[in-house]
Order: structure tokens, then C-alpha cells, then sequence
């Protein structure tokens, strides 16, 4: 789940995984892939994301999916990633919690450059370029 803030996007330096990612999170029972990205961003960082329809996205996307990738996880087998973007307020703190330890807002350039598995730029990328839908 991407927090996008003007031109730049919040990643955060995993504690675990060593490595720059995006927020994220398993779904919780009962729970859409949209409420957990909600809840996460909430968890993780005490921000409040607004997740709005993407131009271009077909009916019954839920608003600001950007898509979907999966990969090996290890002993957690196949891991599955339902990845948003969500606009924060310019004015709102990254209060971190104990999943991270070291959190930045980068651009395309900074994005570019971080030591990230290859989805979470490209991904990222994604989440700068998202054009979120006005409505009248």
C-alpha cells in the first residue's frame, strides 16, 4: 500500500526484511483487501488515507487498487499482494510503529534508487504516475 503525498510516496525500512518496502499487512479474517490497506496504513503509521477511483480503472475495481502481484515467501509459501495508493494530507506525521525503523517520502528519482525488491519500484512508480478520478 503506497501513502502518496504530492510527488512522493512513503516507504519504510522493514526491521525484519532489512529492505525499503511499502506499508502492508495480511488480510484479516472477514475483511476486504481495501479494508486491511485502511487498517495498515492506520497500524503502521497512524495516517489516514483517502483511496479513490484511478483513471482508467474498470467497474468494480475498488478505488485506488493499483493491481496485483505474487511471489514466494519463503516458509509462508505463496504470498499474495493486492497494492494500493491512497492520497494523505500534506500536514499529517508518520507515527512509525515497531515494524520499522526508518521511513522516507521519496520520488521517482529516490524510488529509483533504493535498495527494493524490483516490484516495489515498479509498483511505486505506479503509485506517482496514478491519476485519481474528480468528481464534478
Amino acid at each position: 500500500m503506497y501513502a502518496r503525498r504530492g510527488d512522493r510516496v512513503l516507504v519504510i525500512e522493514h526491521r525484519r526484511l532489512r529492505t525499503w518496502l511499502p506499508i502492508g499487512g495480511e488480510i484479516e479474517p472477514g475483511e476486504t483487501p481495501l479494508e486491511a490497506a485502511h487498517r495498515e496504513l492506520r497500524e503502521e503509521t497512524g495516517l489516514a488515507g483517502q483511496f479513490r477511483p484511478l483513471a482508467g480503472a474498470l467497474d468494480g475495481v475498488p478505488p485506488g487498487l493499483l493491481g496485483y502481484e505474487e511471489h514466494m515467501a519463503g516458509s509462508k509459501g505463496m504470498h499474495l499482494n493486492f497494492v494500493f495508493v491512497a492520497q494523505v494530507a500534506g500536514d499529517a506525521e508518520v507515527a512509525p510503529n515497531h515494524e520499522f525503523s526508518a521511513w522516507r517520502w521519496v520520488d521517482g528519482a529516490e524510488l529509483a534508487a533504493i535498495s527494493s525488491p524490483l516490484n516495489v519500484r515498479q509498483f511505486g512508480v505506479l503509485a506517482l504516475e496514478a491519476r485519481f478520478v474528480h468528481f464534478g
